[in-house]
């Protein structure tokens, strides 16, 4: 689950992260108010689940609070586009209004998963501001990394070495270990996949800030943080992967034309990679989960349905406590009831397969029934047109 930056800073300065002063503003008049509160300039920040705001536009400075408000003026409501909202960009319902810092440096703290370790590692770099991607694929050596060990945390001669390794002076270096110690508990201890400050600032007077922030949480631990799982955004969510979250299907829109309805996400992600050996793209990943009945099968069809860019339905599922027939029976009654236009593939393995397959074929239904997957894969590519 992603959260505004504003949200992450609030959290992030319940554990002693500095951050700037700042109040977040959804209309012209809160955005002046907030102006005038804070005092003197002030930075005006989009706030959407995106990063690269500044580049499209989503960061300008005010000298003063009637500065601000014009700036508002143009912010709020305006769709903004960055490399990773794509071509339809977001609409900017909200922008958080922050005093400007005398900047002296800008840093990078983060913290993320290492699958490969199965643990998480701090990273820290003295290229701040920038990309990490960017400076991880010119400049790797420029990062540093401390892995952190499940049960101990962070230590603080850890938070000593990236704090010594990044440049920050003496004089700064207590505060600068207390934030990297804070952020590493604020992380942990709300179940975050990815803690991010950038820039981690070092001001001209030696103080140390968060510049920017973006924190993200495993969805699967939400039931332990009901507070934090009040602060989601639908309005930054898509429409379809809102819809299904709503019925317990993990959905997952991609820009493909061919939809895919499988049961297990390694079986999902094996599909997506089979329709793209055989000439197709995916239009989704949808994982309906081993125990799903023929109501979630029903309302995963009109998920799966409701994208404009839908040519040809791939369902593949491997019957095992969700039975071959209860699968046959919901997708019939997705049919009758959803006026399905689109052909629909089905490869299925499995308890009760031969029921299934007698199901489909006595249902009046123009459904392909296919012997594998890389036969159900070639022909629904064919069916959506995707490949000659």
């Amino acid at each position: 689950m992603k959260i505004h930056e504003y949200q992450a800073k609030a959290i992030l300065a319940k554990y002693e992260v500095p951050v700037p002063r700042g109040e977040v503003a959804f209309t012209v008049a809160e955005v002046e108010a907030a102006a005038k509160s804070i005092g003197g300039s002030v930075v005006i920040k989009a706030q959407i689940h995106a990063g690269g705001r500044g580049k499209g536009g989503g960061v300008k400075i005010a000298k003063n609070a009637e500065e601000a408000a014009l700036t508002a003026e143009k912010m709020l409501g305006m769709t903004l586009i960055t490399h990773q909202t794509g071509p339809e960009g977001r609409v900017v319902q909200r922008v958080l209004v922050e005093e400007t810092l005398p900047i002296d440096k800008e840093l990078y703290l983060g913290i993320v998963l290492d699958r490969a370790l199965g643990k998480f590692v701090f990273m820290a770099s003295a290229a701040g501001g920038m990309e990490i991607e960017e400076v991880a694929e010119h400049n790797p050596h420029a990062i540093l990394k401390e892995t952190i060990e499940p049960g101990f945390g962070l230590r603080p001669y850890q938070a000593r070495r990236l704090a010594f390794g990044i440049g920050i002076p003496a004089a700064s270096m207590n505060a600068a270990v207390h934030a990297i110690l804070a952020l590493a508990t604020a992380c942990d201890t709300n179940d975050a996949t990815l803690a991010e400050i950038n820039p981690f600032i070092l001001t001209k007077d030696g103080k140390v800030y968060a510049l920017d922030a973006k924190v993200n949480f495993d969805d699967n631990a939400m039931f332990r943080h009901k507070d934090l799982a009040a602060l989601r955004d639908l309005n930054e969510e898509d429409p379809l992967e809102v819809e299904a979250s709503k019925f317990g299907l993990n959905y997952v829109k991609l820009d493909g034309n061919v939809a895919c309805m499988v049961n297990g996400a390694g079986l999902a992600m094996a599909t997506m990679d089979i329709i793209k050996y055989a000439g197709g793209s995916p239009a989704n990943f949808l994982d309906v989960g081993g125990g799903a009945n023929a109501e979630q099968i029903k309302n995963a069809f009109r998920i799966l349905l409701s994208d404009p860019g839908v040519k040809a339905v791939l369902i593949n599922i491997f019957g095992g406590i969700l039975r071959c027939d209860t699968l046959a029976n919901g997708v019939l009654a997705a049919a009758r009831d959803l006026d399905v236009k689109v052909p629909i593939v089905i490869r299925m393995e499995g308890t009760n397969v031969e029921e299934g397959r007698r199901i489909l074929k006595e249902s009046g239904f123009n459904f392909t029934v296919a012997e594998g997957m890389r036969d159900a894969a070639e022909k629904v590519v064919r069916l959506a047109g995707a490949k000659p």
